[in-house]
Parts: structure tokens; sequence; C-alpha cells
């Protein structure tokens, strides 16, 4: 991208040393960054992350330093407002449960499905292993070749 493009590109509002400091002069030929910036996701705070920056904010007096509160943070003035509205109605309290659809099945139940699970599965890998062998077994017959069992008789019998 030319340096001509990368200076209309930036914001009017910028002073020229903001600028060359930016752009520098031997960049008219570099390639863009390679970087893949990450999608935004939806922000979630904790009740306790909630009452710490109310209790901060609640105890700011000089004028703009809620604004550099809010700045720091990375949050906007109208999650201040929601969240004094939340702690008046004692809401915040309620926010530290998880939402969504609550289990039908206690913790011992839980459990007990797991287990079943896992002995259903080992039965499979059982009748599979025995299926194995059984196959073996036939294909020893078919070729001649001595079974397990047969060295087992005659290593017994000398």
């Amino acid at each position: 991208m030319s340096q001509r493009k990368k200076l209309k590109m930036i914001s009017s509002n910028e002073t020229t040393a903001a600028v060359a400091e930016r752009v520098p002069a031997g960049d008219a030929g570099a390639r863009p960054d390679p970087e893949v910036r990450a999608v935004a996701k939806r922000r979630r705070f904790s009740a306790a992350y909630k009452l710490a920056v109310l209790a901060e904010a609640d105890r700011v007096s000089e004028p703009g330093a809620i604004g550099a509160l809010l700045r720091r943070e990375g949050l906007y003035s109208s999650h201040l407002a929601l969240w004094r509205r939340e702690r008046e109605a004692g809401a915040l309290e309620a926010l530290s449960r998880r939402r969504g659809r609550k289990s039908k099945m206690t913790a011992e139940q839980k459990r007990i499905a797991a287990l079943e699970a896992r002995a259903a599965r080992l039965e499979r890998e059982l009748s599979q292993a025995h299926t194995i062998i059984e196959v073996q077994k036939k294909l020893c017959t078919l070729l001649g070749l001595p079974t397990a069992a047969q060295e087992a008789s005659n290593g017994s019998e000398s």
C-alpha cells in the first residue's frame, strides 16, 4: 500500500507528528500486517468485579475521575448505571449464579450414568477382543499352526 493511501486512511483529526510516527518514510513498499484480529466476544463481568468497580466509582470525588476509571477499565457509563440499579434491587447476588437450564440429574445420578457408559464401552471392547481371539483360533486351525492352548498342553506333558 502506498504511503499516500496510508495517509488518506488516517483520520483527519490526527496531527502530522502522530502521522509521521505511525507511517515511516521508508515504508512505502511494506507488506500489510498479516496478523488476524480476534473476533469480538461479548464480555461477561463477575458480580465481584461489578461491586469492586461500583465501590471505586462511589469513592471518587474529583471531577473527571469516574471518566478515567471507565477508560482504564474499558467500560461505559451505561454499565455503571445498570450495575447501580441492579445493586439497589439486590440482583448482583443473583448474577453470580449460572444461567441456563437447570440440570435434571443430581451429582450421584451423573456419576452413575458415567459409570454405566464406561461399563458399556468396556463390554463392547471385551466383545471385540473375544471376536478377534476366535478369528485367530480359526485361522490357526486353517493354517495348521498350534494354538496357545495346544502349546500349553504340549508343554505340560514334557
